[in-house]
């Protein structure tokens, strides 16, 4: 019984270990405010939308100091096609990178060495919000991925769902930051 115990007390701390290094890993953004409405500057120009299309400032702090790389994506859970939505993947961000500036998911805007994968407007770009017209207000749930590979390995065409299976694979941490967009 005395070993069980040891065990069982074991466990939780090592899982209260874990849990403090998910939350000490913190995004922040100049133009994202958790569960707020996004600005025109994040709206995607096309497909009946009228926005700037830039990907919005992000900084990050906290990672495990086990990262070797990391990865960002933007993803609509509510978009009315049965799987939801990528709007940006950027992966091989160097682990020395901690920020992207506004506008960062346009071609050759990345860190050196970082990538973008495929969006689901098919650009291989930042694709920002536009919900169908009339539709509830969907969220856009922005994540960067803390990695354990510095490099993810995937083709260059590679879908989003291949990326995604690749970061949850390689995950040590993530952070998010949810924005709201309807019209």
């Amino acid at each position: 019984m005395r070993n069980l115990r040891s065990v069982l007390i074991l466990s939780l701390c090592l899982g209260a270990g874990t849990a403090s290094a998910e939350q000490a890993f913190q995004l922040k953004s100049a133009d994202i405010q958790n569960n707020r409405q996004l600005h025109a500057s994040q709206v995607y120009q096309g497909f009946g939308c009228s926005g700037d299309n830039q990907s919005p400032q992000l900084e990050w702090s906290g990672a495990p100091a086990a990262t070797k790389s990391f990865a960002v994506t933007m993803y609509d859970p509510d978009a009315p096609t049965g799987s939801g939505w990528w709007h940006w993947v950027a992966y091989d961000i160097p682990a020395s990178v901690h920020m992207l500036a506004g506008g960062a998911g346009h071609p050759g805007k990345l860190p050196d060495g970082a990538r973008h994968g495929r969006n689901d407007f098919g650009s291989m770009d930042f694709g920002g919000a536009c919900p169908p017209a009339g539709d509830k207000p969907h969220r856009y749930v922005v994540t960067v991925y803390a990695l354990k590979t510095d490099k993810l390995g995937v083709p260059a065409d590679a879908s989003p769902a291949m990326i995604g299976f690749m970061l949850n694979s390689n995950r040590l941490a993530t952070a998010s930051l949810t924005g709201m967009y309807g019209r």
